[in-house]
């Protein structure tokens, strides 16, 4: 039960992911990356230190491939996609991974499913056809809207995969995320210097920077990882259909994105299928 505990916190973190990003919106996407990552990296590694367990960073290469593949590609792609879309918009399509994880089970993992799976696929995909056929073209920024979509949608096929996969990734113990982090701080640090043109955060930004680093973009991946190696996954695969509801919500009371009753309806129908497609795991 703790480690199913676990789990839902790093849901409920998640649901500040974009209301913090926006926090830090003047930063170019990888450099947020890169700085998110080494705030995690810094408070995990220290974290894993203190408790002697700076061996389990000795992974094999799958191991890191998998894990700063995940966890860098997720983030960079989810970033640029707050960065070109509409906040709101981009964040319920990027919460498409809840659903996916459950399709992604079965070719993945060997798991059946069944009818309930495919309406709630239809219904979650429903929310996000509202979504984009009634998008206020004045919004855009620079008419790449449609690639900020496209952005997010990678984003959640990333992420989904990362977490299917790592249930064939049991025996990595969590302590490695923070090396994973730190790895994907370098990785996007090398590449903002080679793709962007950095820039110095100011105050607000930094605040934003550090609680990304500290929660959503840090402690998040190790009660993550705790949750769906010893947790209860289908219970957590359910409780993940609410956190795009929770992370609109957070968005409109934030004032990075209006209210409308298209988004809310969009934001019910992604939880409402993300829920039936999990029934059967409940």
């Amino acid at each position: 039960m703790n480690a199913t505990l676990a789990g839902c916190a790093a849901i409920a973190l998640w649901a500040f992911l974009a209301l913090l990003s926006r926090g830090a919106a003047d930063v170019p996407p990888l450099e947020l990356t890169a700085l998110a990552f080494a705030v995690s990296a810094t408070l995990g590694l220290g974290v894993v230190a203190a408790r002697g367990r700076l061996a389990a960073l000795r992974q094999q290469p799958l191991a890191w491939l998998h894990g700063v593949g995940g966890l860098a590609g997720y983030h960079a792609l989810y970033f640029a996609a707050l960065d070109l879309a509409p906040p709101a918009e981009a964040g319920l399509l990027n919460y498409g991974w809840p659903l996916l994880i459950v399709l992604f089970s079965a070719p993945i993992l060997g798991m059946q499913l069944n009818r309930h799976h495919a309406i709630g696929a239809a219904l979650s995909a429903a929310g996000c056809l509202l979504l984009l056929v009634a998008r206020d073209s004045s919004v855009a920024r620079g008419g790449l809207a449609w690639l900020g979509d496209l952005l997010a949608a990678a984003a959640a096929v990333t992420w989904a995969l990362y977490s299917v996969l790592s249930r064939r990734m049991g025996s990595v113990p969590t302590e490695a995320v923070a090396g994973f982090c730190a790895a994907s701080a370098v990785l996007a640090a090398a590449a903002t210097l080679a793709f962007e043109h950095p820039i110095w955060p100011g105050g607000v930004a930094w605040l934003s920077i550090v609680a990304l680093g500290a929660g959503p973009v840090g402690g998040a991946f190790f009660l993550w990882d705790i949750g769906m190696k010893r947790g209860d996954p289908r219970l957590l695969g359910t409780l993940a259909y609410a956190t795009p509801v929770l992370s609109t919500l957070l968005l409109c009371l934030g004032g990075y994105a209006p209210w409308s009753l298209t988004l809310v309806i969009a934001a019910l129908l992604v939880a409402t299928g993300g829920l039936l497609a999990s029934r059967s795991a409940r």
